[in-house]
């Protein structure tokens, strides 16, 4: 399925974990405490995923136009896919209604999903997501 980040421009979801692993952190609404906790959380240990071969990326039903905003304002260094019908976010099972889960999956290199933690809470979700890749890479 085809999205939008952050810029406006096209992003195919299935062919993001295509070359790396992805983290796919949902929010309920950019900007808001909770959202902004999760997300600089991510922001904060983003280099330690990237070390590892992850991407991350987080997904809202927000428009671009906001994400951006969003991303500029707390200095967010990896793309925002803006799911307005909440798509992507169905397929993955966190949709509730007009509501998004607050979770996160983690995608092998290929796009097999590996984790799902939802609901998950704001501040632990990058370490979680960090803990179990950390975990598979010393497993292998």
């Amino acid at each position: 399925m085809t999205l939008k980040n952050e810029k406006g421009e096209d992003i195919d979801t299935g062919s993001i974990a295509a070359e790396k692993g992805v983290v796919l952190f949902l929010v309920p609404k950019a900007d808001t405490p909770g959202c902004t906790t999760q997300a600089c959380g991510f922001r904060d240990i983003w280099q330690e995923f990237t070390a590892l071969d992850y991407d991350v990326y987080g997904v809202s039903a927000d428009s671009s136009t906001a994400q951006s905003k969003w991303q500029t304002k707390k200095e967010l260094p990896y793309p925002l896919i803006s799911d307005p019908k909440r798509s992507l976010i169905g397929v993955l099972g966190a949709g509730d209604g007009n509501k998004t889960k607050r979770s996160h999956f983690v995608f092998e290199k290929g796009g097999k999903l590996l984790d799902r933690k939802m609901p998950v809470k704001p501040a632990d979700s990058p370490r979680l997501a960090l803990e179990f890749i950390t975990g598979l890479k010393l497993s292998e």
